[in-house]
């Protein structure tokens, strides 16, 4: 049903290799608990896109767009929330908590439902996702069919062309053993993403 599906395939898949807050979410996660703490927060990322898809198919996304109050309110808190998880991690390693890759026994006993949160809120709460969605997903959208299917649709071609490109880069990532033994690298590495994700936040919260 979707009109035009060869240029939506090529737009959604040079969005979802552009680096940005999902990519340094997924790897600053990765650092913290292995694959299966990247995996699941990538799980949590893509699940919102579920949540935008439907907004854009009955018109609360436009409410979102063209109400500057409601923008900047949203706005606000994905903002907050982005410079929490970051000031977290920098706290974290400040502290010396973080720096080490858990063995296998520990990513067990990882609070997985925290990164599924983690990826699910940072998606959810970033109003540009949004307001994307509401100008992108119209332009593919076939009038004869449901709008709201092909959304859907759309968001399920995002969803996993996201979590294939997200979890490959949490395996390379645990796949880098013997950096990954090195607690100096990794202490830089969560600093690092910690420094973007307060930087992506502060950026949302100044941009117009």
């Amino acid at each position: 049903m979707i009109e035009n599906f060869e240029a939506f395939l090529i737009a959604i898949t040079i969005l979802t290799l552009t680096p940005g807050l999902d990519t340094a979410l997924v790897l600053r996660n990765s650092s913290r608990g292995g694959f299966a703490d990247g995996s699941t927060t990538s799980l949590g990322i893509c699940l919102g896109l579920f949540v935008h898809a439907t907004f854009s198919a009955i018109g609360i996304s436009a409410i979102l767009a063209q109400s500057a109050e409601l923008f900047n309110a949203v706005k606000m808190v994905g903002a907050a929330y982005l410079i929490w998880l970051g000031a977290t991690t920098l706290k974290s390693v400040w502290k010396g908590e973080l720096g080490t890759v858990n063995t296998q026994a520990q990513q067990r006993q990882l609070n997985l439902t925290r990164s599924l949160r983690e990826g699910f809120l940072s998606n959810v709460l970033n109003p540009k996702t949004a307001v994307f969605y509401l100008a992108f997903l119209p332009q593919f959208i076939n009038p004869e069919g449901s709008a709201f299917l092909q959304s859907c649709l759309m968001a399920s071609i995002h969803f996993v062309i996201a979590m294939v490109w997200q979890c490959g880069l949490a395996g390379v990532l645990n796949s880098a053993k013997n950096l990954l033994q090195s607690s100096t690298f990794m202490k830089r590495m969560e600093a690092t993403t910690g420094v973007v994700l307060v930087g992506l936040g502060v950026k949302l919260l100044i941009e117009e």
